[in-house]
């Protein structure tokens, strides 16, 4: 996606420390193109000393607002003109939004990211039971804004208990406080009225306790706020207890890498709804978006937000591109023509791409200059599609792209390779007809199609990420199994 950048250009941006790999560009360049919104939002990595300066510097350089990351959101509060009365109760911000006068506002869009993720998903907090797991940075939000949405309970479960103590006492008196200013109707939180009302509603446990709560509840929501489940460590989950899965009514959690944590695939096993972190990232994105455009008047529909998700899972799983290899006639060119309309995204088959740019066949290119010369071609070709950073592309790969270890490498680095695993036979019958393949040009095209695909397989195999044997499918089917292994 390409920003067009002027005089007129809002310019927005993250501070935090480290900020490099951050998703953060993805969603607010892309909104900005989706709206037509002159905006374009760049990574800026500053040290704790210098946050006061990262703030004076924004405002003397006109930059319209700010995300705040870790390890700044509560370190850059003293620095701010106004502060948002949810950001006030929870003592974080994420968002920094230009005042008339100047100087910048602060607001938590972590917090409604996370509402209107659930919501979104068809979850409603109100009169449900809400189990937080941890009680770190995350799980403060997560029990302001469900005690403020009307959760009947919130039990936060933490190894520490003395921990999960401070931050009930810290969100019921937030909670409290916020409903006390009666500044609720704005922010959409429930007003409170007897200080005692809110001491009840958040309510500490110790994680090893956790089979109480069925005593207490029989059904409830859960927000996992732990880092474990996190890449690499994707093989745990804090509570491994089936039991405890099936009293979940929905689950999400905070971490979206892996996209699916274990945590998430035995709630969903149990019958649960499940809801990935990544949604939180995108909505408080969305949040912020709308927050800095509010003079435009930008509001982001659910369908512009379900594309940008889109590319945010394509990044997250590594399937910046979704690359088809496989022997002649195993499906490529149709099942990337589907996979392609699917997705809505562009699709380019690398044998046209280089018949076009030499503007002569195939046939003719080993004719006149050898396989040798037209395997150096593609190469090239990965090479710019690696370098010039190509995204939400299906890539169709001409059948011996993938025997070069050059090129397998730069696959990985393209996307992620799926490889459709033909038989010989069913190939045979799919191309017999066809006198385009200059390979095949023999007296015995079986013998020679198991000949190279004996040639071919482990190379075949070591650059997949994903493997399906197609000889049963139709085309629609794989590519809907594509899109289900990936996770679209």
């Amino acid at each position: 996606m390409q920003n067009y950048t002027d005089g007129y250009t809002r310019t927005c941006g993250l501070i935090g420390n480290p900020v490099k790999h951050t998703l953060s560009p993805l969603i607010h360049n892309a909104l900005a193109e989706m709206t037509g919104v002159n905006l374009v939002y760049v990574p800026f990595e500053v040290e704790h000393a210098a946050v006061q300066d990262a703030v004076k510097g924004a405002k003397a350089l006109d930059i319209l607002g700010l995300n705040v990351t870790i390890p700044h959101k509560s370190a850059v509060i003293p620095f701010l003109d106004d502060i948002d009365p949810l950001a006030k109760g929870i003592g974080a911000v994420n968002t920094l939004v230009r005042t008339p006068e100047g100087g910048f506002k602060g607001y938590n869009t972590d917090m409604t990211g996370l509402y209107r993720a659930i919501r979104e998903e068809g979850v409603d907090l109100s009169g449900e039971a809400v189990v937080i797991l941890g009680a770190g940075g995350v799980a403060r939000p997560a029990a302001f804004i469900s005690a403020g949405k009307g959760a009947r309970k919130v039990y936060i479960l933490n190894r520490t208990f003395e921990k999960a103590e401070v931050v009930a006492e810290e969100v019921n008196k937030a909670v409290y406080e916020l409903g006390r200013e009666d500044k609720c109707t704005e922010d959409g939180l429930s007003a409170a009225g007897e200080a005692t009302d809110y001491e009840k509603i958040i309510v500490p446990m110790k994680l090893e306790d956790y089979k109480k709560l069925y005593e207490l509840e029989d059904r409830f929501i859960v927000l996992q706020c732990t880092s474990v489940g996190l890449f690499p460590d994707v093989n745990s989950t804090v509570i491994e207890d089936e039991e405890f899965y099936t009293h979940i009514i929905a689950a999400m959690d905070m971490i979206y890498r892996p996209l699916e944590t274990k945590f998430l695939k035995m709630a969903k096993a149990a019958g649960a709804k499940i809801v990935s972190g990544l949604k939180m990232l995108l909505y408080q994105g969305v949040d912020a978006f709308e927050l800095w455009n509010s003079d435009l008047d930008v509001k982001i529909s659910k369908e512009q937000a379900d594309e940008v998700y889109k590319s945010l899972v394509m990044e997250v799983t590594g399937a910046a591109n979704i690359i088809l290899e496989g022997f002649m006639g195993c499906g490529k060119t149709t099942v990337s023509e589907i996979l392609a309309d699917k997705l809505d995204i562009e699709l380019i088959d690398t044998d046209e791409v280089i018949v076009d740019t030499e503007k002569r066949s195939i046939n003719d290119i080993f004719a006149r200059e050898g396989e040798q010369y037209f395997r150096d071609l593609e190469t090239e070709l990965l090479r710019t599609i690696v370098e010039d950073h190509w995204r939400e592309t299906v890539i169709s790969l001409g059948g011996g792209l993938p025997m070069r270890e050059e090129n397998r490498e730069l696959l990985r680095r393209a996307g992620k390779v799926v490889y459709l695993r033909t038989s010989p036979e069913t190939v045979f019958d799919r191309i017999k007809d066809d006198t385009t393949r200059p390979l095949l040009q023999t007296e015995d095209p079986l013998a020679r199609i198991k000949e190279l695909q004996d040639q071919r397989r482990e190379k075949y195999e070591q650059a997949a990420d994903i493997i399906i044997d197609t000889d049963a499918l139709t085309p629609e089917e794989i590519a809907d199994e594509i899109i289900e292994q990936l996770g679209l």
